[in-house]
């Protein structure tokens, strides 16, 4: 009797000794938007830069995916990184606005950066609903945009990039061009406004006829792969399409496999995407590796800008083309060189969507179809 009690001992301290082992925690977490880390696109991007700082300062990381798109989740999400031991979360993506305004009050000794957005309580910018049920549109004070000083927000000037792909297209001698964002969220509308504006000035300084360009212009409404996406893209294709333009996460892959299938051309985003298919003659980066890289290597030397608003723009080399240009016919580095240099200089001005509204549709060469559900 007394062995069994002694192994039943035994047992019972095992159990409580293994119950207290010490759980596993990571200083850096990023919270995913639509999509994985492995989406070719804007998730991954971000986590390549967590990536190369965890490995260059062997500093511990993870990432977690979200359960659905909605900010109840983004929040329970955000609480989970920090009950894992997160010193530092990076939530990549407009839709983290509310998810952030939220966290960086309730957990203030977390950083965060938030790409592509900035905190605020505004639900619905088309109705100007808020968190709390009231209208920030009936009364602007109830619209509430405090960011606080442990979180940094990154923008970045898709109009610019977006400007550069359309001026390719044209330059290199396509007129009938396609544009598909995958929501009219504010970073996708200015890589289309910017698409336009580019597809434009190529065709004026080419001197091309008025109408020369003929543009589709499309939200598809969500950012992952489908069926009916491929579809959509095939028939551009089949009605004569030569290229387009894929401002639309994971669901670009959706549009590669039309253009494959029917001969296409198509524009990656966010990331060089070329490796994904051969139909991709460039993409329209944002260089949201380096800027998480940079915004990480700033919180380690103990000089994280808190309350801040950074603009990687065409002039701080934070928007830009791929770097290779051997699947396009006539453009080439020189080319793309000078006209980078004209916005950069300021002889080239690309208007946002704040500025530029209704204008960009009335462009004098370009003739726009839409076709598209916000």
């Amino acid at each position: 009797m007394k062995k069994i009690i002694t192994l039943l001992f035994v047992i019972a301290l095992f159990s409580v000794l293994v119950g207290c082992e010490a759980k596993e925690t990571f200083d850096i977490a990023l919270v995913t938007d639509v999509g994985t880390v492995t989406d070719k696109s804007f998730n991954q991007g971000a986590w390549e830069g967590v990536l190369q700082f965890a490995d260059e300062f062997e500093v511990s990381r993870q990432y977690i995916q979200p359960a659905n798109q909605t900010t109840d989740e983004y929040v329970k999400s955000i609480d989970q990184a920090v009950e894992d031991g997160a010193k530092v979360v990076v939530t990549p993506g407009y839709f983290f606005e509310n998810a952030v305004w939220i966290s960086q009050t309730k957990h203030p000794d977390v950083l965060f950066i938030i790409l592509d957005s900035s905190p605020s309580n505004v639900t619905n910018w088309d109705t100007g609903e808020t968190l709390d049920g009231e209208n920030f549109f009936t009364d602007p004070t109830k619209g509430d945009f405090t960011q606080g000083d442990n979180v940094l927000s990154i923008f970045y000037t898709e109009h610019e990039t977006g400007f550069l792909a359309g001026y390719a297209a044209v330059y290199d001698g396509m007129t009938e061009l396609g544009f598909m964002g995958g929501k009219a969220v504010p970073a996708v509308v200015r890589f289309g406004y910017g698409f336009i504006q580019g597809a434009n000035y190529a065709a004026t300084e080419m001197e091309l006829d008025d109408g020369a360009i003929n543009m589709q212009y499309n939200y598809l409404g969500g950012f992952g792969p489908d069926t009916t996406f491929q579809a959509k893209a095939a028939s551009w294709y089949q009605q004569g399409t030569e290229v387009i333009f894929a401002a639309a996460g994971g669901a670009g892959g959706s549009v590669f496999a039309a253009a494959q299938q029917e001969g296409g051309k198509t524009i990656g985003v966010d990331v060089d995407q070329r490796a994904e298919s051969t139909t991709i003659i460039t993409s329209a980066m944002k260089e949201l590796a380096p800027s998480v890289y940079e915004s990480l290597k700033a919180w380690n030397n103990d000089e994280f800008p808190g309350g801040e608003v950074q603009v990687y723009n065409a002039a701080n080399e934070g928007v830009k083309l791929a770097d290779d240009f051997d699947r396009f016919d006539t453009f080439n580095k020189a080319a793309y060189d000078i006209i980078l240099g004209k916005i950069v200089d300021g002889i080239v001005v690309v208007d946002d969507e704040d500025t530029l509204g209704a204008v960009a549709f009335a462009a004098t060469y370009t003739k726009i179809t839409f076709d598209y559900q916000a």
